[in-house]
């Protein structure tokens, strides 16, 4: 198969290429930007020499797409938008890793964006990625809306308890942790290294472009659960999310049977390990893995559940790629059994 990657300079887009250049059934990678660049990726990044090469094309709708079976665009809000506005051919595939098709309504998408969105009609082709619970819409999508990093983690952690109707509706709170490389390769004051190294900060209060999407998704697991509570956290480190998601219970339940739920919810989802030991980071560096584990407090009547994944493979890269093997029909992990990297 031969597959275009819009996009392909930046993080998720490189983390596209090392993954599809070990998968299978990949033939050819062609990459694109929106503008000219006659630069070879390896040119760019020379970590790729020897192993990936090929020029950074201009994208040209038409052409690129047939010139490939499978798009995906590892590119920012609002410029997803512009390209698949321009895109006629409802049988192409394309798997969007920005925000532009998560949301299914109008206005909220221009509040939490803070733009408005040149194709929203669109949005309805788009079938939100979250393999461990949308796998049959999945299977007969052409185009997937890859979830965000944050609500990958917030969302896995918290949807068990949601569809057993374990906990009070609107009692979620979650304090969510994210590496660096979760801003992109964009060099500015938040990324700094001044101002993030020995640093630890909150951002976005109550205003995250991220929490109307875990809100939509939680609302369709029980139509009840309308509100959360969000606040993202940038950690000095490169890479990885920890999702500490705190929650009411409706009544007294054990840690044993806590860990039983939640093994049976996922027993057959290949990318979810539930913990009895408290996870972190490290522990899924460099993999699809995401790392669970729940706890109940009798003290306060609260279930706490901490979640941990790489933010750019199971939270963009990697779950695009689970996604478009289940796209083709193919076993979710192909491509993708890699153990994490560690220390």
């Amino acid at each position: 198969m031969k597959v275009g990657i819009v996009g392909a300079s930046g993080y998720s887009g490189l983390e596209l290429i090392r993954m599809l250049n070990m998968h299978p059934i990949i033939d050819e990678l062609n990459f694109y930007a929106l503008t000219s660049n006659a630069n070879d990726i390896s040119d760019i990044y020379p970590h790729l020499k020897s192993i990936v090469k090929g020029p950074i094309q201009k994208w040209v709708a038409d052409q690129s797409i047939n010139e490939n079976h499978i798009i995906f665009l590892a590119t920012p809000h609002g410029v997803s938008s512009e390209i698949v506005m321009n895109i006629s051919d409802e049988n192409v595939k394309i798997i969007d890793l920005s925000g532009d098709f998560r949301l299914k309504e109008e206005q909220k998408y221009n509040k939490w964006y803070k733009s408005n969105h040149p194709c929203f009609s669109k949005t309805s082709n788009f079938t939100y990625g979250l393999a461990e619970w949308n796998k049959e819409e999945i299977k007969t999508s052409n185009f997937i809306a890859n979830p965000g990093c944050y609500p990958t983690a917030s969302i896995l952690a918290i949807a068990p308890l949601l569809k057993e109707n374990l906990i009070v509706e609107n009692s979620i709170i979650i304090d969510a942790k994210s590496g660096i490389s979760g801003a992109g390769k964009g060099s500015n004051e938040v990324t700094h290294f001044t101002n993030r190294n020995d640093n630890f900060a909150a951002y976005k209060i109550h205003d995250h472009q991220h929490i109307p999407e875990i809100e939509q998704f939680l609302s369709m697991i029980n139509p009840k659960e309308n509100y959360i509570t969000f606040t993202p956290h940038l950690a000095p480190m490169t890479r990885g999310i920890m999702a500490t998601v705190y929650s009411t219970a409706r009544e007294m339940i054990t840690n044993e049977e806590l860990q039983e739920l939640y093994k049976e919810m996922y027993k057959d989802s290949y990318f979810i390990r539930i913990r009895d030991s408290i996870p972190c980071t490290k522990d899924v560096y460099g993999s699809n893995l995401c790392d669970i584990y729940p706890a109940f407090d009798e003290r306060t009547n609260r279930i706490t559940v901490i979640s941990v994944i790489d933010n750019l493979i199971k939270g963009a890269a990697g779950q695009a790629i689970q996604n478009m093997n289940i796209m083709l029909g193919l076993p979710e992990e192909t491509g993708l059994t890699f153990t994490p990297i560690f220390p």
